[in-house]
């Protein structure tokens, strides 16, 4: 274990920014790093016995035993990197304890040979996160207990943004040099508006747009052996010529691997992976399979394949995230019959596949 850790994990640490702080990679930097790796192929990561980051993360929840279970069933299939959430409450009430329990997380993940997508920051739908016993699913609807980070009131904030500074700087640096990290995803869908809640920032797009330098900066200073990402999400208009919004601007300059998300037809993810190609560096789609929007494992996975770009899908094995349901489950909640078609997730509860073909899919294509 790294010395960082150790002193995180005595409650001795005094984060600081590094003297030797590393600039963004070079394609070149970016392409050595991609090379050795294994092809990425993934889910979003939730055990099933969660509801949202607290439950997995919280001492009180937190189940080594669950996650052992669900990683074997990953490694069975053949997968090798799974992308999972953090939260910044959780560091800012107990980082000795967070950083002990994330520390666990890893060496249960490396026995099945798994390396994580950490995610810091996430602007979708609950803007008002806060510790404790969660609220139990909403009957019926997808994703009904999943908390943004940082919430909307320190977003809004200033005063709040040393606290978000120390969080980046303490978790990324106490994991810098650890092999057992794939990589750091800074912000999942900076400016993802949440309609299903209310209050959002009028201005949250504006608001996390100029925030967002700032969490590449307070990463980079920890001098991360592991590359940085967030992953543009919206539209296709994202090659280098093409007019982008100043969020992916920010997304793309400063990213050192490229990531995005598609749920669409296997055309529309083709065309934006040939457009994002263009930038000369590694791209992993870190979101991707919708059934019922056309996204599929057998129409996006072999692309993946054939541009060599990481594929990490939503949703892993059905539990308290119902993510099983639509995205329209918030307007019209499927309490009285559950739709036959899963929107999400690869497996059961018990493990066994929802649909065995795309199991075999994912099995074989890993294995070539």
């Amino acid at each position: 274990m790294k010395k960082l850790l150790l002193a995180v994990l005595a409650g001795t640490v005094a984060f600081a920014t590094p003297a030797a702080a590393r600039d963004r990679w070079t394609p070149e930097q970016a392409k050595a790093w991609y090379g050795p790796q294994r092809w990425l192929v993934g889910a979003n990561y939730l055990p099933a016995n969660a509801i949202n980051q607290f439950e997995m993360w919280q001492p009180e929840t937190f189940d080594p035993a669950r996650i052992d279970l669900e990683l074997g069933w990953a490694q069975k299939m053949g997968m090798n990197t799974m992308r999972v959430f953090l939260h910044d409450q959780l560091w800012e009430k107990d980082p000795k304890g967070f950083a002990k329990r994330i520390d666990t997380f890893l060496t249960i993940a490396h026995k099945h040979g798994i390396k994580p997508l950490f995610v810091l920051f996430d602007s979708c739908w609950d803007p008002d996160p806060k510790m404790g016993p969660q609220h139990p699913p909403i009957p019926g609807v997808h994703n009904s207990g999943w908390v943004q980070a940082p919430g909307a009131a320190a977003l809004q904030d200033p005063k709040q943004y040393p606290r978000l500074e120390a969080y980046v700087k303490g978790v990324v640096g106490a994991f810098a040099k650890d092999d057992r990290i794939l990589g750091w995803d800074v912000w999942n869908e900076p400016d993802n508006g949440a309609d299903q809640y209310a209050g959002q920032p009028a201005n949250k797009a504006q608001l996390v747009t100029q925030l967002l330098p700032s969490v590449f900066q307070w990463a980079r200073s920890a001098n991360p052996a592991q590359p940085l990402t967030s992953g543009v999400w919206q539209g296709t208009d994202w090659a280098p010529g093409d007019k982008h919004r100043p969020i992916e601007d920010v997304q793309l300059n400063e990213s050192d691997v490229i990531t995005f998300h598609d749920y669409s037809w296997p055309e529309t993810m083709e065309l934006r992976m040939t457009k994002l190609e263009a930038y000369g560096r590694p791209i992993i789609c870190t979101e991707y399979m919708a059934r019922g929007a056309g996204s599929t494992f057998d129409g996006s996975l072999p692309l993946g394949k054939k541009h060599k770009i990481g594929m990490i899908n939503w949703g892993f094995v059905d539990g308290k995230e119902q993510t099983r349901l639509p995205w329209d489950s918030w307007q019209r909640p499927y309490v009285l019959q559950t739709p036959t078609l899963w929107f999400h997730d690869v497996l059961h509860t018990d493990g066994t596949p929802y649909r065995q073909a795309e199991v075999d899919l994912i099995t074989r294509m890993t294995a070539e």
